[in-house]
């Protein structure tokens, strides 16, 4: 399967189990992992990724990404997890 088999070119939003995707979810979500992960960062920038991570959850959690990849970084997995979980 190819991206644009999953959502063609000119679309860039999807619905699947009820929750709005945007194209480039799962792009953005590890640029903003990285950002937390970077301890160069400043705190207010680290706060801004994980709030934009954050938001991004349902719709991964909606594409499966979470079914099939694992996160290795503990303290990314901890707060993905509390999120997800609703905690």
């Amino acid at each position: 399967m190819r991206p644009e088999d999953v959502l063609p070119d000119d679309v860039n939003r999807g619905e699947l189990g009820g929750i709005s995707i945007q194209k480039g979810s799962v792009g953005a979500f590890l640029a903003n992992a990285r950002i937390i992960a970077d301890p160069a960062v400043s705190a207010e920038d680290r706060a801004a990724a994980e709030r934009d991570l954050v938001a991004l959850l349902p719709g991964l959690r909606a594409l499966g990404l979470f079914d099939v990849l694992a996160i290795r970084d503990e303290k990314l997995r901890a707060l993905v997890n509390r999120h997800l979980s609703g905690r």
